[in-house]
């Protein structure tokens, strides 16, 4: 039977330059791409991996080359369009250490295809147990050991009988992972670059028909004066819009970066391969007629991926907007959309084809201006997470706003969120729901989570599209508030009250409000706004102008301006109930859209300080000082990984088979000796089936003691614990109870009573399937329960995620002295959390935990049960192990 490979070893990836590739184990059917690869390899190559002169393998070589058994040989390779460009291998010489060699293609050396391939290999390796790479390189072969050591591991080196002996630790490092993150970045962002700043653009499907999508893109890059040639491509005609035409791609005489298709969904696949042969670098499919029509227009999709991918090709759509980018260089209007608003320094991301064009032309309408913008359609390759790698480099966008229907990888979305939240504001409207036809992973978090899990990467999360732009505005013209206390400064007693009321119920701290009357004027509302902004106890302003009259409204815009230039505090109005910046507000800058310092305006007071609320908290976060995960030396992560292969041992699927692709079976334990290597230990029970033996329990555990269900569901029910009991009798008593209630058969559990006052709390850890490991906290009593006051948080967590995370729950105040409970020890809560989440970032196997319940007394924390339910994964967590397109 031939060995088979786990189906994670295929990925379609990224190269340092932006092209695509697709890595993947060899076959034995791979013997003729094997020879021909050889074939176009330079006589150095071939010197520097074989120590000598090899015109051509013989057939010998090329089976054994071709033929591994995915254990103890591994052979991985990258492969363009149906060629293979490289090969990296490893051959296991005794447990725990392999030797590897790799080869590159002379023409792809260079585009870090070597990096990307020794990442999956070490990957690889180590589902195998091996921990060492060892590697012989002859000391002229700079190349080589560059790529080796720059991938982050600990390496050592040493030379004898002239090689260069290279050992590789593969234990991941932080080095390590932060060259991954760093090789992601840089070449996700420079794919995207390839598709926003294209030096030509061919227009397949271009036809004369007015108002067809060919046309429509067309004459939209023509009319924005696009930068480069434009090549109208259409089978039968010479010229499109007064533009010369081809009758296909490969007949444009001059280089094409991109190409936007709008022909029938079952004529793209052939355009795409038209397109690899012409060397085009980007494609933006406008044509409907895929994952949005049911399972054969899914599959269309899925080969219209891959096929690009295997070709070198990033694909937007299909079923899409298009893509913009206002840049004077490039002046690229490839969309649906005859309204492109002008320069500005806001990136938009619209996973909406439908509903792009109303968006950018509310955005045209409040007079902001965009740097780039991307409609993904279906999302069937380029996605939210692509273009925030691409903005967080460019220096032209400072504010990104995204507009999301589903989330494709939650995990690294979060992940890239967090870091790039930390110098520029991101702004997300998550609608409900996954449209048909979009590349989602399954989400099991109710929604209050994942806005949760979006609060803890600093990401804005806003209701509707008023409120995105709403935000946007507010960051895109004004500082951000160094705090909550808003100053008010209005001509309405009753537009002044309905702010201040808005201040409070969103969290923000207004100051009582300056009524200037209905007859103030420019003077007047300069003086008031100036005073509020000199108080170093007022952190933003906002300015209500609703005159019964009109008549000072240009000079009134003048002196706020005049005032707040300058100003490191935010100012935002109420003028005139306009939406956007009011021209009359708007700070004017030579060829953009207003420019930093104009005033948003909003339709209400209640939308403007909803609009700040959000940034501040955005910008507290902000100021919070970046701190990672404590280092808890007390933990015993080996032995608790020990206890879960031991326990898990015999339900793995055989990893030599396919099978391997999904997860093995569940088994569910006991949690105590697991949490005890996490330094956490749990309150002592014992299971008893007879009154008799629940005395004894008692007498060995100590008075008092707690009798209650066995069953971890029964138990959460009322009714089903007796607290309290301090003798023999008591404990008989209360057993016949149960009996009488339950039957005779009932199993139930014997606890020392825990010291009281406490209050009761429930934490728990999913694996979810999207987002990776979470951790829930909520208060253990029944009426938290029914409401589902529960808090979330992405594992691993730092000190402030704890304390965030506890603080996040609507019973919090019971913890803090509040409603005649007394104060309890939320630090150790705080920490036991920490230990948490620590478990949870170190075992993917497990895929459930729960700590019901947890008291948190006056001196610390009482864990009364402990269950958790282990799995072996299918493969490496979401955003885990190596580089990928996913």
């Amino acid at each position: 039977m031939e060995a088979q490979y786990p189906a994670h070893w295929e990925a379609d990836v990224v190269l340092a330059d932006g092209g695509t590739a697709h890595v993947r184990p060899i076959k034995p059917e791979d013997a003729d791409r094997l020879r021909a690869f050889y074939s176009r390899l330079s006589e150095e190559s071939i010197y520097f991996r074989f120590f000598g002169p090899r015109p051509r393998l013989s057939d010998r070589e090329v089976e054994r080359f071709t033929n591994v058994d995915y254990v103890t040989r591994v052979a991985l390779i990258t492969t363009i369009g149906e060629e293979m460009v490289a090969v990296i291998r490893y051959d296991r010489i005794e447990p725990g250490e392999a030797e590897i060699a790799f080869l590159v293609e002379d023409a792809h050396q260079g585009r870090g295809v070597a990096s990307v391939l020794l990442e999956h290999l070490a990957a690889t390796a180590r589902e195998h147990g091996i921990q060492r790479f060892i590697a012989d390189v002859l000391p002229a072969n700079a190349k080589m050991m560059g790529v080796l050591r720059q991938a982050g591991y600990t390496a050592e080196s040493r030379f004898a009988d002239g090689v260069v002996r290279m050992t590789l630790d593969l234990t991941p490092t932080e080095t390590s992972e932060e060259v991954t993150a760093a090789r992601e970045h840089r070449a996700e962002a420079r794919s995207i670059a390839r598709l926003l700043t294209p030096g030509s653009v061919a227009v397949i499907g271009a036809s004369r028909e007015p108002g067809g999508v060919g046309q429509t893109v067309l004459r939209n890059l023509l009319g924005a004066d696009f930068t480069g040639p434009v090549y109208p491509v259409h089978r039968e005609v010479r010229a499109v819009a007064g533009v010369r035409a081809y009758p296909s791609v490969t007949a444009i005489d001059g280089e094409v970066d991109l190409a936007v298709v709008a022909v029938p969904a079952e004529s793209v696949i052939g355009i795409v391969q038209e397109c690899a042969e012409k060397g085009v670098h980007g494609l933006v499919v406008v044509s409907s007629g895929f994952g949005e029509t049911g399972p054969q227009g899914r599959a269309r999709q899925d080969e219209l991926a891959r096929l690009a991918h295997s070709y070198g090709m990033r694909v937007v759509g299909p079923n899409c907007l298009g893509i913009a980018n206002t840049d004077p260089a490039v002046r690229l209007n490839a969309t649906l959309a005859a309204t492109v608003p002008g320069r500005g320094r806001v990136g938009f991301f619209s996973q909406s084809g439908a509903l792009g064009t109303a968006l950018l032309q509310r955005v045209a309408q409040r007079g902001m201006g965009i740097s780039t913008f991307v409609s993904a359609g279906n999302r069937a390759d380029v996605s939210g997470n692509d273009l925030l790698q691409y903005w967080e480099e460019d220096d032209a966008t400072e504010v990104i706003l995204l507009y999301l229907e589903s989330l494709g990888n939650p995990r690294k979305f979060t992940r890239l969120a967090r870091r790039i939240s930390r110098r520029k504001p991101i702004v997300a409207v998550k609608s409900g729901g996954t449209p048909a036809g979009h590349s989602a992973r399954e989400l099991r978090l109710p929604d209050t989570a994942i806005s949760a899990l979006f609060q803890q990467a600093g990401l804005i999360r806003v209701d509707d599209i008023f409120q995105l732009f709403d935000v946007g505005q507010l960051l895109a013209y004004q500082p951000l508030p160094a705090g909550p206390r808003v100053a008010l400064v209005t001509n309405s007693d009753a537009l002044g009250l309905l702010a201040s009321d808005a201040c409070v119920a969103a969290g923000l701290e207004p100051r009582p409000a300056v009524n200037l009357g209905a007859a103030a004027g420019a003077a007047e509302f300069g003086r008031a706004l100036g005073g509020e902004l000199e108080q170093p106890e007022v952190d933003a302003a906002v300015v209500i102008y609703m005159p019964p009259i009109p008549g000072e409204d240009d000079a009134v815009a003048a002196e706020l301006l005049r005032v707040s230039h300058g100003s490191a505090k935010p100012v935002l109005a109420t003028f005139e109930g306009h939406h956007g910046v009011h021209p009359s507000l708007a700070v004017a800058e030579p060829g953009t859209r207003p420019a930093r310092g104009s005033i948003p305006s909003y339709g209400a007071p209640e939308e403007a300080v909803r609009a700040l609320a959000h940034v501040t908290r955005y910008a507290l976060w902000r100021a919070q000082p970046v701190v990672p995960p404590p280092e808890l030396d007390d933990v015993d992560t080996a032995r608790a990984r020990e206890l879960v292969r031991a326990t898990l041992a015999g339900t793995a699927p055989d990893e030599t088979s396919a099978a391997f692709a999904q997860p093995g079976p569940k088994v569910e334990i006991e949690a105590s000796e697991l949490l005890s290597c996490y330094g956490l230990t749990v309150w002592p029970a014992e299971v008893v089936r007879s009154p008799e033996g629940a005395v004894a329990a008692a007498e060995r555990l100590g008075w008092p003691v707690v009798l209650k269900v066995a069953d971890p569901e029964a138990s959460r029910r009322a009714g089903t614990v007796r607290l309290g009991l301090t003798g023999p009798d008591m404990v008989r008593h209360a057993y016949a109870e149960f009996a009488e209630q339950l039957g005779e058969r009932v199993e139930l559990a014997v606890q020392r009573m825990a010291p009281q006052p406490a209050v009761p709390t429930v934490v728990g850890v999913a694996e979810d399937p999207a987002f990776g490991p979470v951790v829930s906290f909520g208060l253990g009593e029944v009426t938290a329960r029914l409401l589902q006051d529960q808090a979330f948080r992405l594992a691993p967590l730092t000190r402030d995620d704890a304390a965030a995370l506890v603080r996040s729950v609507r019973a919090a105040p019971l913890l803090f002295g509040e409603y005649g409970y007394p104060p309890v020890a939320v630090a150790a809560l705080e920490e036991l959390l920490v230990r948490v989440g620590r478990l949870a970032h170190d075992l993917p196997e497990v895929c459930r935990l729960d700590l019901d319940q947890v008291l948190v007394g006056e001196s610390g924390v009482m864990v009364l049960g402990a269950r958790a339910t282990l799995r072996t994964p299918a493969g490496p967590r979401i955003d885990g192990g190596p580089r990928r397109l996913t």
